[in-house]
């Protein structure tokens, strides 16, 4: 496939999307409203998250109950943010929003800034999610490209160009801001992008005969479409960690110095032991990023150990309330039913 790309008319292509999407596009809580911090969090929930984890598991509406405004957040201990968001993974994104939202309060006056130069300068902020406030609470004429808007354009335009190069940003980021500045509604119309990617524009098996831009399109072979430089391969990771139960409680460890710095876990194995550890209790797989993880869960090592303060032994009836990753919750939960009268 070559680079060579079409140029649609903009204002047939924009009419075209926004009657589509007035006629079908879906009911999300946080399209009806044009409050900043409700579709700032909806935005930083959904990056790496699908719609469905967020809204049918009911992530988003429990976070707006328990943090319904900036001041809310701002306050929060970290710890019960963190709990608030387990589950969601890839944690950083819940420190951000609290500093955000901590950065809202102290230096703009708990009001969210509408100037696109100035919510670009706040924590955690990036192009698409300035232009996602922008455009839905404060409906300035701001583009968005995420995964979804990125291959609409690329197929519209029929162009090969790698998505994931600079020259592909850089097209992508001409091409949304081309269409945004041609409405006087761009809160409709980026929505439209977004949700024209996610129903008829997917990745695979595409429903093109169905699709509003038809007659603007030019992608000869959309499921060729994006194209993306080749992906590293995935590094097989071994975790080895082990569970201590006693009747005071379950020894856990605090993690620092990391991506998951305050969350809990199951205490990590000493290294002095990985070549002969103790004998396995359970086996799990994750992944994360281009991680393939082998989670090992051992029998606790012999012998009296002085643990790091890091590591403390939690009441059975705190356990539920620390955050902690999911896949440690899980084997967590595998291993109190499995040794519920098993106490040392």
């Amino acid at each position: 496939m070559s680079a060579h790309h079409y140029e649609p008319d903009p204002s047939a292509t924009v009419e075209a999307l926004m009657t589509w999407f007035r006629d079908h596009g879906k009911d999300y809580p946080w399209r009806r409203t044009q409050d900043p911090y409700a579709i700032l969090v909806s935005e930083v929930m959904l990056q790496q998250t699908q719609i469905a984890t967020v809204l049918d598991r009911g992530y988003y509406t429990r976070w707006m109950a328990q943090f319904p405004d900036w001041p809310t957040l701002a306050a929060a201990s970290e710890s019960v943010v963190l709990k608030a968001w387990e589950g969601l993974g890839y944690y950083r994104r819940a420190r951000h929003l609290q500093k955000l939202a901590q950065t809202i309060m102290e230096e703009h006056g708990g009001v969210f800034p509408q100037d696109h130069a100035a919510i670009l300068k706040l924590p955690g902020v990036g192009p698409y999610t300035a232009g996602a406030v922008a455009s839905f609470a404060f409906n300035l004429p701001h583009p968005i490209v995420d995964g979804n808007v990125a291959r609409v354009l690329s197929r519209l335009h029929n162009d090969a160009t790698p998505i994931d190069s600079a020259k592909g940003r850089d097209l992508l980021w001409q091409r949304a801001t081309t269409l945004v500045q041609t409405t006087t509604d761009p809160r409709t119309l980026n929505s439209a992008l977004m949700e024209l990617g996610q129903t008829h524009c997917r990745p695979t098996k595409p429903s093109c005969d169905l699709c509003p831009l038809r007659g603007e399109c030019r992608a000869t072979d959309p499921e060729h479409l994006p194209v993306k430089s080749a992906r590293p391969e995935m590094t097989e990771v071994t975790e080895r960690v082990f569970f201590l139960r006693t009747a005071e409680g379950v020894l856990l460890e605090q993690e620092t110095g990391s991506r998951r710095t305050g969350l809990w876990k199951l205490p990590a194995l000493p290294e002095g032991l990985h070549a002969k550890p103790p004998p396995v209790l359970m086996k799990s797989h994750y992944g994360i990023t281009r991680y393939k993880v082998t989670l090992w869960v051992h029998e606790p090592p012999k012998g009296k150990i002085a643990w790091p303060e890091s590591h403390q032994v939690v009441p059975h009836e705190q356990v539920t309330d620390l955050p902690m990753p999911s896949p440690y919750r899980r084997a967590l939960n595998a291993m109190l039913k499995s040794h519920a009268e098993d106490l040392l």
